[in-house]
């Protein structure tokens, strides 16, 4: 069990999800695996939140994540769904029937290139035919296993990822994947569209029974179960899946905090894909709707540039170089962006429970909040804390991910920000405040020159960041958290970085051909004002849609009186970011 860890259980649910998922999960392990003489301070961050111990039938410990994964039929390629850790030999007993056996074989797919070497990093197969997993540096896991030093893993190419089991480095318990075997993942035919299809599918007591029980073995075993957070697609079929889910959650664990990331890949093209482009329109709209109303935040993250029909451009990271037609590229950024704005409630000492962060965030109505992110966040050598800030000068520091527009002129009604990274002797200036040099690239202030901003008065990194935040939104109800451990970017990890050391703390430039391992991020989760521009447009976007010309949407069991409540619905929420003065109104 998780002793005494205020646990969350992860639900990720579609193919998109799966991407960031995988990720995200892939940069909790390469956390874990940090040696112990590791410069970075270790333990800001509580594994137990979200992994859980357990045994195998031969009686070896693991360490895997507490994650309920759906997705449909061809989506695993060489992934089993039942895991690679718990095999049973007894499998692979002689039979005792005497009588004729007619053998059915299914062509297995073959193992992307870079996976190939993971077993002999991960673990090996003796000769009893037992699987014994290596042990987790951090003390995680099983028992230490000697072994030969295991080849470095290899770097998987964009090319050679189709699926996001094609990348993923952790190894799951047989109860995290629950395939949904009535929808294909690829072609044309039985494919889950529509939100009214992804609904129907947990109306089905096969698939409610399947996630219920599923759900009853991970909750039973936690000592505090702080709740769930919730990894949905929006623009397919699985926008209504996770309204459902959600809706069983609020139900049958009452009192828990439910946070749903709503998943959004792009781009899009309105004029080769517009039948896509209505679904993807509807399925988000009833998504964020139907989400809202049963968890307790939600957030939609994605690099494109809007929510609504016309296409506008990704979003641009000044330090990052990324393909924005490639998931793997994607979902690599929202995760790390994931990973950061979700510190809160996964901290070790004193941490803010997923409750009490939707809490302090989605007063008044408000439970739809945006996500922004700086990655990496811009420190260059020599240079402190209160430099960088003061050298963003008034402008939104963080580059936003909830598709939600320029967020400059808008207002943020409360605030959860996250800088992590940064050397404990970059958080404040390191002379007296009546002496501070400006230790800018290029500046000439002379020894005596007052500070140069009220930042660099600061005792603290944290006092600076939380001095910064009133500066920017002085209305604003504010949350910050500084932490030294960076977001870790190793491989699989793709090469994104062009600009970095290789530990990722200053803008400099890698030897040639060096992978960065890690990088400083800043997340912030805003109640913002630009949300009520976002949903307004929608919901007027949606009022020019007929939905008798998408008869395959309404098959689905969608009305037009569905869409007229849906209308009704964003409106509403609309108005709750109307820039009002009160906290309280």
């Amino acid at each position: 069990m998780a002793g005494g860890a205020r646990e969350v259980l992860t639900l990720q649910l579609g193919h998109f999800a799966g991407f960031v998922g995988a990720h995200w999960w892939n940069q909790q392990d390469a956390a874990l695996r940090e040696p112990a003489d590791a410069k970075e301070t270790p333990g800001e961050l509580c594994p137990d939140v979200l992994y859980r111990t357990g045994r195998t039938l031969h009686g070896q410990e693991t360490y895997t994540p507490r994650l309920i994964l759906m997705d449909l039929k061809g989506s695993l390629s060489s992934l089993k769904q039942e895991g690679g850790l718990y095999r049973d030999t007894q499998q692979d007993a002689a039979i005792a029937w005497e009588g004729k056996l007619t053998t059915h074989t299914e062509e297995l797919h073959p193992k992307n290139p870079y996976l190939q070497d993971l077993l002999s990093a991960e673990g090996v197969l003796c000769s009893d035919g037992v699987w014994r997993v290596k042990s987790i540096p951090s003390g995680k896991g099983p028992a230490p296993h000697t072994t030969a030093t295991p080849p470095k893993p290899r770097i998987p190419t964009e090319g050679s990822i189709q699926v996001w089991s094609d990348f993923l480095r952790v190894h799951l318990h047989p109860r995290s994947i629950c395939m949904i075997q009535k929808y294909n993942h690829d072609g044309e035919a039985s494919r889950l569209k529509a939100f009214g299809q992804g609904e129907s599918v947990l109306k089905e007591p096969r698939y409610q029974e399947e996630l219920e029980d599923r759900l009853h073995f991970y909750v039973e075993e936690c000592d505090y179960l702080q709740g769930f957070q919730i990894l949905c697609d929006l623009h397919d079929g699985f926008s209504g899946l996770g309204a459902k889910a959600s809706e069983l959650l609020r139900d049958e664990y009452t009192g828990t905090g439910i946070v749903t990331w709503g998943l959004l890949p792009g781009p899009y093209s309105l004029r080769q894909e517009p039948q896509k482009n209505i679904y993807r329109l509807l399925n988000t709209a009833f998504g964020l709707v139907h989400l809202s109303a049963h968890s307790s935040l939600v957030c939609p993250l994605s690099l494109g540039g809007s929510l609504g029909l016309r296409p506008e451009p990704p979003v641009h990271f000044p330090h990052l170089h990324y393909d924005a037609t490639l998931p793997f590229h994607c979902s690599a950024i929202l995760a790390t962006a994931l990973d950061t704005v979700t510190v809160p409630y996964r901290l070790r000492s004193s941490p803010v429970s997923m409750a009490q962060l939707a809490d302090m965030l989605n007063f008044s109505g408000k439970k739809v909040v945006t996500a922004g992110a700086t990655i990496p966040f811009p420190l260059v050598p020599n240079q402190s804390l209160p430099d960088a800030l003061v050298q963003l000068g008034g402008a939104t520091p963080w580059t936003p991910l909830s598709a939600c527009g320029d967020p400059s002129g808008t207002r943020c009604f409360a605030q959860s920000v996250v800088l992590r990274g940064l050397n404990r002797a970059c958080h404040t200036s390191t002379l007296p405040p009546t002496k501070v040099l400006w230790l800018c690239p290029g500046s000439q202030l002379p020894p005596g020159t007052p500070a140069p901003s009220v930042l660099h008065t600061c005792t603290t990194g944290e006092e600076v960041l939380a001095r910064y935040l009133e500066q920017q939104q002085p209305a604003a109800r504010s949350s910050s958290h500084l932490l030294l451990t960076p977001c870790k970017v190793a491989p699989p990890y793709p090469h994104l970085f062009s600009s970095l050391s290789q530990q990722g703390s200053g803008l400099d430039s890698p030897p040639s051909g060096a992978a960065v391992d890690s990088v400083p991020v800043l997340g912030a989760l805003c109640s913002s004002s630009s949300l009520d521009r976002t949903l307004g447009d929608l919901a007027k976007e949606l009022t020019k849609v007929d939905l008798r010309r998408w008869a395959s949407f309404m098959e689905a069991g969608v009305e037009q009186g569905d869409l007229e409540e849906l209308l009704h619905e964003l409106r509403s929420l609309a108005q709750c970011y109307q820039g009002r003065d009160s906290l309280t109104d």
